[in-house]
């Protein structure tokens, strides 16, 4: 999710602005989101922030501006990695406040998460909340048809259509690590795993197209 990370780091620093005066650029994520009812930069915005960073690099949002909408956005993850979507209760566990911003990283003592989001102190900043407030992580869907490589990939193979696929495979449930580009044995366990869960497909590991075709079956449901 690099594409995501980089929408929503070139708006570090966008802050609301004290008084009657709004930030054109904090309406602009609300309006450019679908929350054509919000004209000001004071409406809490962390959900619409994310909801327009999703928006422009196709990725499927809430539509909501209430931040645990997103419990339901995507996929669970339990292996959270940069650009993926983590959700915080906010106030009380069981209340209906929270916080939702893109997952950058954890603490060197895992006591703390790092997260890139809009109405982190009234900005979009990189800002650390407490891994105990955490609520799930989620990983965000395409909001069209997905394309996959149309070339034959195996171990060994490296470059941009092994990372295309690579995100692939994590959207659709299988686990190949790192989207690194490069086709290891977690890539091709990852694709195993995939070939093994429709009858009659050859389990070797190679993304061909009778695998290509399967998996965009998968993800496309």
């Amino acid at each position: 999710m690099d594409s995501l990370i980089k929408v929503a780091a070139a708006e570090l620093g966008q802050k609301e602005i004290p008084g009657a005066e709004n930030n054109a650029a904090i309406v602009r994520y609300a309006q450019e989101a679908g929350f054509t009812y919000i004209n000001d930069d004071e409406t809490a915005w962390c959900s619409i922030f994310l909801n327009w960073c999703a928006k422009k690099v196709n990725l499927r949002g809430t539509g909501k501006a209430d931040a645990r909408s997103w419990l339901l956005a995507g996929q669970r993850v339990d292996s959270p990695e940069p650009g993926d979507i983590v959700v915080f209760w906010r106030e009380s566990i069981t209340s209906w406040k929270g916080h939702v911003g893109i997952f950058f990283g954890f603490s060197k003592d895992a006591s703390r998460v790092y997260v890139l989001g809009g109405n982190q102190g009234n900005q979009v900043s990189v800002t650390a909340f407490p891994v105990a407030n955490v609520l799930g992580f989620r990983r965000l869907t395409p909001s069209a048809v997905i394309s996959l490589p149309d070339k034959v990939l195996r171990i060994g193979n490296t470059g941009d259509d092994v990372r295309t696929l690579q995100n692939a495979l994590k959207l659709a449930g299988f686990d190949c690590g790192t989207s690194d580009g490069i086709f290891g044995t977690k890539t091709e366990a990852a694709v195993k795993a995939l070939q093994t869960t429709k009858f009659g497909l050859r389990v070797d590991g190679i993304f061909d197209d009778t695998t290509r075709l399967y998996l965009l079956d998968v993800l496309n449901q």
